[in-house]
């Protein structure tokens, strides 16, 4: 009897032991992915970055983190990131849990292809912005009745375009289209306070989204984006503001974007000279903003 129990004890721990075994083999490996990345900038309370991988065609997120200190490592499933051919990475609102089933928003800032076990990634997703250019002229169309002609205050206004000797002025940027979820910002760099807004926009030949600090006799302005500096001065900004000798900045902006500054991509820079309308003066591209890096599995 004795010898029986023993024998029957033997067994049950012989299925219990499979049993065990059998559910260890079906619990997905998981591997780590490692993002080495160069040129990020924090995001506003409102949005974090995400990584994507792409299997089969589909992506599949890999987490998300706001810290743009580095390496940054995520625990995901081996098999999905040994069959990966690309990553993403994208801006997403926070709060949104990254699944398998999710996808990423249009804001998506970094791509590349894997190699064997390293992805190299940079801004192409966003555009090729290598042969950049941009004109800007001074002057305060916003301050000018119709037909009334110049003030004599053309330092106060900076414009992205041409001017013609009559008619309206022309496109003044050489930028490519960019795809959704992102915009063109112009800005205008007062030292030792910090940059003003002229405005966001996407198309290089009307007016920009914003005339908040424009003159009252001919607020919208001319059909190409830019700003007058009278009204509306903020914090530590003194109006009328002198543009000659500043810095002016064309950023790529993400679209929602929370945040008051400047977005990381910054492909046009150049100093305003001494000079108003019809002088026009050069930005030119930068590519110092542009964050590059390494996703390695």
């Amino acid at each position: 009897m004795i010898k029986r129990m023993f024998i029957v004890t033997v067994l049950v721990i012989g299925l219990l032991a499979s049993s065990c075994s059998n559910d260890d083999d079906n619990t997905p490996s998981t591997a780590s992915l490692t993002l080495e990345l160069d040129g990020l900038e924090a995001l506003g309370d409102d949005y974090v970055y995400e990584g994507w991988i792409i299997v089969n065609g589909a992506p599949i997120s890999t987490g998300t983190f706001t810290s743009v200190t580095f390496p940054q490592s995520f625990t995901v499933d081996a098999a999905q990131l040994e069959n990966a051919t690309t990553f993403v990475l994208s801006i997403e609102p926070a709060g949104e849990t990254g699944t398998a089933a999710a996808t990423p928003a249009d804001t998506k800032i970094l791509v590349g292809d894997f190699s064997g076990d390293r992805a190299p990634v940079n801004t192409a997703i966003v555009g090729d912005f290598s042969g950049s250019w941009g004109l800007a002229f001074l002057r305060t169309p916003t301050d000018e009745a119709s037909g009334s002609g110049n003030n004599g205050n053309d330092e106060n206004g900076i414009w992205f375009g041409t001017p013609q000797a009559s008619g309206p002025p022309t496109a003044g940027l050489g930028l490519p289209v960019l795809p959704a979820g992102w915009k063109y910002e112009g800005w205008v760099v007062v030292d030792g306070v910090g940059p003003l807004t002229t405005g966001t926009f996407t198309s290089f030949t009307a007016v920009d989204d914003s005339n908040i600090f424009s003159g009252t006799e001919n607020n919208a302005g001319p059909p190409v984006p830019g700003e007058d500096f009278f009204n509306n001065a903020p914090a530590g900004f003194t109006f009328p503001l002198d543009v000659r000798g500043r810095t002016a900045v064309i950023s790529i902006e993400p679209d929602p974007d929370n945040s008051p500054a400047p977005f990381t991509l910054k492909p046009l820079v150049g100093a305003m000279g001494q000079e108003t309308a019809p002088t026009t003066h050069d930005l030119t591209y930068s590519s110092d903003s542009f964050p590059t890096g390494w996703a390695i599995r």
